[in-house]
């Protein structure tokens, strides 16, 4: 769940992306997991779901590596998009705690680096 202001806007990254609505300090806590807004699934879950529900978990949930779990943010979170010079990154202790990076500017896109916590970084990149 994003704890600071955002909102929805066409990304130059791809389709839609989350802007920051307000400056952002380097270090501060972008966004963390909230139950029951942000919800987990185990791998096994998956498969008994119809091809819809699958699809969407495939683009808006991730897979992470520190759980295992696929994990489904229930905000604009589920809208940021990969860069290779990320301005927001994962906790390296896996608690879904994201907190920025640099200083990040009122109407700058939040971007992470999927391959540093989505095990399934290679699918959503076109690369596997």
């Amino acid at each position: 769940m994003l704890i600071i202001r955002t909102y929805l806007a066409a990304s130059s990254i791809h389709g839609l992306g989350v802007f920051a609505n307000e400056n952002v300090a380097p270090g501060r806590i972008v966004s963390r997991f909230m139950p029951p807004l942000d919800v987990t699934l185990p791998p096994e879950y998956i498969p008994i779901l119809s091809p819809a529900e699958q699809e969407y978990l495939k683009i808006y949930a991730y897979h992470s590596i520190f759980s295992q779990l696929y994990v489904l943010t229930g905000d604009h979170d589920r809208f940021m998009n990969h860069s290779d010079d990320p301005n927001v990154g994962m906790n390296p202790d896996g608690t879904s705690t994201n907190i920025a990076l640099r200083e990040i500017a009122a109407g700058e896109e939040l971007t992470c680096d999927y391959r540093t916590f989505d095990a399934d970084w290679k699918t959503k990149l076109g690369v596997a």
